[in-house]
């Protein structure tokens, strides 16, 4: 008997061995990393993730490996882009939405948060995850920070691929908080389901210049903070909006935005607004348009891929690196038009 437990003891320890090898190891393969992401190892997943957003060469290709292996086991959840002006509370309602998909739909929950970088320094402060304190520490919820990198929108340049992998090991809601700065929004709109815009009650337009271009593109939108003395002007700001609506163009996909209101802190609607996505969802789906816009941003990304290669190709070309300071120069100094400039420069990445 004891032979037999010493035995199944040395086997219990040859396998934390394995995996603390593979776990520490400094580079893993494709397939290592793949393995790892479908039995919802989220320790491989944040690895995985910061593959992906190395621009080392060498990281590149294992990460296209990976995105390739995880792309059929990934489709399979419900993609919520989340944006609203700094200090309107994304960060509290993301927790009380996670908090209850999880507690009450028993959802699996990723949250990936875009902070911005400095254009000085080119770091970003990477905090959301301490301010969900209570969904940063659920089994069943995984947050994951990253830089905006500059980024037009706020959104991070391996955000659709950390989709992807996230999809692949097993969540099946994913949440996108954007930075909220006023940039355009396109980008998280190529590449969510549904786009909740949240506002507050009561601040002047000069606070809320975010909303000119992306209440167009917004399927919903809720009044946060609805609460204490907020509440008769979340009703009010409701009924602005929901006239304002009325003057946008309608929808191919037929649905109607959804204006109403909630309090992150309080948990007061949070339910109402899962509902209003679940509604999306239905209608959408019913109607063919789920899976056109799917594909539609598939179709984007591919451009959009391809425009990014082509730049990084010209920029690291060495003979273009060796004439861009003179024709800079010469720019600056009216010695010729940038249109001239651009054109030489293009007849040598040509050439």
């Amino acid at each position: 008997m004891n032979l037999i437990l010493l035995l199944l003891f040395q086997l219990i320890m040859t396998k934390n061995i394995n995996k603390t090898k593979i776990g520490t190891r400094n580079s893993l393969t494709a397939k290592e990393y793949f393995d790892g992401i479908l039995i919802g190892n989220t320790s491989i997943l944040s690895k995985s993730i910061t593959l992906i957003e190395s621009s080392l060469l060498e990281h590149q290709k294992i990460a296209e490996e990976l995105i390739e292996l995880c792309l059929p086991k990934s489709g399979n959840s419900i993609r919520v882009g989340i944006t609203g002006v700094p200090g309107v509370g994304k960060s509290t309602y993301i927790e009380s939405l996670g908090t209850y998909l999880i507690e009450e739909k028993n959802k699996k929950v990723a949250v990936l948060t875009i902070d911005p970088s400095s254009k000085k320094s080119g770091g970003s402060i990477l905090g959301d995850k301490t301010r969900m304190n209570s969904l940063s520490v659920n089994n069943n919820a995984f947050i994951r920070p990253s830089p905006s990198s500059g980024t037009l929108g706020g959104v991070a340049k391996a955000t659709r691929e950390t989709i992807i992998l996230c999809e692949a090991a097993g969540f099946d809601t994913i949440l996108i908080e954007t930075v909220g700065v006023g940039q355009s929004e396109i980008e998280v709109k190529s590449m969510v389901d549904f786009f909740l815009l949240l506002m507050l009650a009561g601040a002047g337009d000069e606070l809320q210049g975010i909303k000119r271009g992306i209440m167009e593109i917004a399927d919903a939108i809720f009044i946060n903070k609805a609460d204490g003395e907020n509440i008769d002007k979340a009703n009010i700001a409701i009924q602005e909006y929901k006239n304002a609506i009325h003057f946008f163009p309608k929808n191919d996909n037929k649905w109607i935005p959804k204006v109403d209101s909630c309090s992150a802190l309080e948990n007061k609607n949070i339910d109402i607004t899962w509902e209003t996505i679940e509604s999306f969802v239905t209608l959408t789906t019913s109607n063919g348009h789920f899976n056109q816009n799917r594909k539609q941003q598939a179709k984007y990304w591919l451009e959009h891929t391809i425009n990014s290669s082509i730049t990084a190709l010209f920029y690291s070309n060495s003979n273009i690196k060796s004439k861009m300071n003179e024709l800079e120069s010469q720019v600056i100094n009216e010695e010729i038009s940038p249109f001239k400039a651009a054109r030489d420069l293009l007849a040598i990445f040509k050439s």
